[in-house]
Order: C-alpha cells, then structure tokens, then sequence
C-alpha cells in the first residue's frame, strides 16, 4: 500500500485525497508508516474494515485462500466505509504502482447510465497475452438459475476489478452494495460462481452487477498480470509507457521472484518500525 499510494503523490498534477482502509492489526502500524516518514504530507483518511458485513457470506471456493480474506472485499462497502464521499472516486488494489497522473484517469469517460469503469479483458492489448480467462463463462456458472434469469451472455468480455473510476452518487442510487451482498449470500448456499475457471472471491458479485453498466477505462491505464508468473511477459519500455502497472497473481514485488520489482522499489518507502521488510530470491 506504501509504494502504490507514494507513486500516486509523486505522479500526481494536483492535489489528491487518499482513503485507505485496513484490518484493525494495521491501523497503527500504517499510521506510523504515514506520519514518520515522507509521506507525513499526505491529506488522507485513514478507516479499519469491518469484518462482521462479510461474516457467513464469503465462500472460498477454487481460488487463492488470500482472496477470500474480509478486507478484499471493502472495495464492495466504500459508500459505509466514507459516507460523507460523494462524486468520484478511483479504487487500485495494493499491489499497483501508478506512474502517470492519476488525475487523468479519474476524468475516465463514465458514459450517461454507467456507474464505473473497468478495463476490459478483450481489448487489442490484452490479446497480447493469453494466460487468464476473459469472458464471463469463466468467473459464473451459467447453470445456474439465478445467473440464467439476468439473460446475460456468457461471451461477455470480463473486466478486472482491480482498478477502477466509480460514481459514488450512483453506486449509493442504484443500491450497489447491497446487491453485491445478495450475490455473495446466494453463492454460499449454492454454486453461484468460484468452482468455475476464473476464480470465486470478490471478481464475480462485480461482474454480475455492473453488467451493461460500465465504461472501460484506457488499458494503459491498467497493465495487469505481472504477477501470474516469474517469467518476464512485458518490454521494459512497453511498462515505461504504461501508466499504471498492475501485480494481481501469487508473485508480488515485495516478495519472492516477482518480475518488474525494480517499478516497484522506486515508491517504496523502508518501514520506520521495521516490522516490514522486503524479501527477494533472485535467481
């Protein structure tokens, strides 16, 4: 969270607010990151997750146990996490770096009717590379009742939830979080979607509710999958064009032999309590 919100501050042509949420066991330890280093400039709000919405709706099923923690799934509760939030909002995972003006994408064309906006698994750019599931058939099972009743199209391209533009007065007009809630519920009783190729966690409720109510961002706003394996896939000066790079997947910059780390290291900010620390296995 570091490196990514310092590549945002560096980066930015204006002023920016951060919202960062974390679990209880890291408020202080984040506070103290923020306020004894550099970073101590920052306007932010700082809020702990409550574990308790998620409780009896989370159903790992086929996919990275890491994925069905709680605090993934705050990005579904932001309305009740900031309530005094209105307008727009960007949300990045963690594990992202942004090296272009986050300003920009911010002012992501929303089309009229549209709540967010995601980047799409079937752009030109995305074809490059073939590693991940990229259509809806992937992340739901189609067999079932309820996904049969909302006539949506198993070819649908899918979209990475990631890193996206959001209308907050329209996600809390069109009661966003509560039906992301009902499909997280149902897929604890029956298999809804997380037994399918794609993956269960916090993907699928959002493919489902923002069918046809999205608007796709630039893809070099959003150049993913750095993390699926340790080989390299991407040109060093493709990612420095890139304006956000993205490691979703099991190999993370901080740790291990996570490709394109050197992004990374450049926002990172060593940990004044030393309680964190950096691992690496160069090969």
């Amino acid at each position: 969270m570091v490196a990514a919100m310092n590549s945002v501050y560096k980066n930015a042509k204006g002023p920016v607010h951060f919202l960062l949420v974390v679990d209880k066991d890291s408020e202080d330890h984040l506070r103290k990151w923020i306020t004894q280093t550099e970073l101590r400039t920052l306007n932010y709000t700082l809020t702990t997750f409550n574990e308790d919405w998620t409780k009896g709706k989370i159903a790992a099923k086929g996919t990275r146990k890491e994925l069905a923690c709680p605090l993934n799934f705050a990005r579904f509760y932001i309305p009740k996490l900031f309530p005094n939030i209105n307008g727009r909002i960007v949300y990045i995972d963690t594990d992202v770096i942004v090296q272009g003006d986050i300003i920009q994408l911010n002012n992501t064309r929303i089309k009229p009717g549209h709540i967010a906006a995601f980047s799409e698994d079937c752009s030109s750019l995305s074809k490059r590379f073939n590693l991940f599931q990229n259509n809806y058939a992937n992340f739901l099972n189609f067999q079932n009742e309820q996904v049969k009743a909302l006539g949506m199209s198993p070819g649908t391209c899918s979209f990475n939830s990631g890193v996206f533009v959001v209308d907050m007065n329209a996600w809390k007009e069109g009661k966003i979080t509560e039906r992301l809630e009902f499909w997280m519920s149902l897929n604890t009783v029956m298999d809804v979607y997380g037994n399918q190729r794609g993956g269960g966690a916090s993907q699928p409720p959002m493919l489902i509710v923002f069918y046809g109510i999205h608007s796709t961002i630039d893809p070099m706003w959003h150049v993913r999958h750095l993390g699926w394996s340790s080989g390299t896939r991407y040109s060093e000066e493709f990612l420095n064009q890139a304006k956000l790079v993205h490691w979703n997947g099991n190999f993370k910059p901080w740790k291990g032999k996570a490709q394109y780390s050197k992004i990374w290291d450049q926002y990172y900010i060593a940990d004044p309590t030393g309680t964190f620390k950096v691992i690496r296995k160069y090969t």
